[in-house]
């Protein structure tokens, strides 16, 4: 990868582990989407039926395929799926000056620009303090 090539997103994405599993799936390419799954990967969901779990890089992409793999018409995109963690201080609200962990997870609705957000919080969780030994 090339200097230029490194600051392009769209380069780095697609040379991500993430990236890589993204342009498996979107290709419907399960053998590649497995070998990008560690030999044991465990695999935990919380689907409509209620929670489940699979264990193995063939048995995951296996179930992807049982998602995806038949359909006629596939296309990746729509929503976006944002997350992030922070270490702050002080903490908003004046609920502490230490630092304080906040993680968010969200899902945006985004064409050329994000229309809508939709945002799942943590909370700002005290730090806890590190005892030197």
């Amino acid at each position: 990868m090339t200097e230029l090539d490194a600051k392009d997103p769209t380069a780095m994405a697609t040379s991500s582990v993430g990236g890589t599993f993204l342009e498996g799936l979107a290709a419907r390419d399960f053998d590649r989407l497995s070998a990008i799954l560690a030999p044991a990967v465990q695999l935990r969901a919380l689907l409509p039926p209620g929670p489940a779990s699979w264990e193995g890089a063939e048995e995951v992409a296996e179930t992807f395929r049982s998602w995806f793999g038949g359909a006629t018409d596939f296309e990746v995109g729509g929503r976006l799926h944002l997350s992030w963690r922070l270490r702050v201080r002080p903490a908003p609200f004046g609920i502490g000056s230490g630092w304080h962990i906040i993680e968010q997870q969200a899902y945006a609705d985004a064409g050329e620009v994000i229309d809508s957000i939709d945002l799942l919080c943590s909370g700002f969780t005290p730090e806890e303090q590190r005892v030197e030994r």
